[in-house]
């Protein structure tokens, strides 16, 4: 297993979350394999502002241009964009300069916060907890990649259902405690 002591904390709980949840609980069928590639960057920001953001969200995508061995980076913002409002005006951003800077088709953008709520949801709805993370946070994909795997998956527009049922069944209460569970220090 990785050193998880000299990580940032974003990257210790995310990391946490991304085996102990994505993985462990296959809301993506497609991580297990990149986990264990050890292909995935995890990259903490400091930014507060979302100009600061998105600059920083097209540095990674440069990086991923750069950098075929990277499969995917999740983008941690420590700091900033707590409220969850702030946090969708940071994403509507992202997708639009995405496509201003000539991405995309390249990446794509899912999103994960510690206070997601799906458009159609409450707050008390434990579907939300299929896009709640440790930390507000972007994570992008390469579109091609994300293609071939979808095309080698029966039924992937079974997904998302498969997840809303799955975190319904098991309930809010489950995976609230499980998130808690992924920000305990590691020993």
């Amino acid at each position: 297993m990785t050193e998880l002591i000299n990580l940032s904390l974003p990257e210790q709980q995310t990391r946490e979350w991304v085996s102990s949840v994505i993985v462990k609980y296959n809301f993506c069928p497609f991580a297990r394999k990149e986990v264990e590639s050890n292909c995935i960057h995890y990259q903490t920001s400091n930014a507060i502002s979302i100009d600061d953001a998105v600059m920083e969200m097209i540095e990674q995508c440069i990086e991923l241009d750069q950098l075929p061995e990277r499969e995917t980076t999740l983008l941690m913002f420590e700091q900033g964009f707590t409220d969850f409002e702030e946090f969708l005006d940071l994403v509507d951003l992202a997708n639009a300069l995405l496509v201003a800077q000539g991405f995309e088709g390249k990446y794509q953008i899912a999103n994960f916060h510690p206070d997601y709520v799906f458009a159609d949801s409450d707050d008390s709805d434990a579907a939300n907890y299929t896009n709640r993370a440790p930390f507000p946070t972007l994570h992008l994909i390469r579109e091609a990649s994300m293609s071939a795997a979808l095309d080698e998956y029966n039924e992937p527009e079974s997904i998302p259902e498969h997840n809303i049922n799955l975190a319904r069944r098991k309930g809010i209460d489950f995976w609230q405690a499980l998130l808690e569970n992924c920000k305990k220090p590691s020993m």
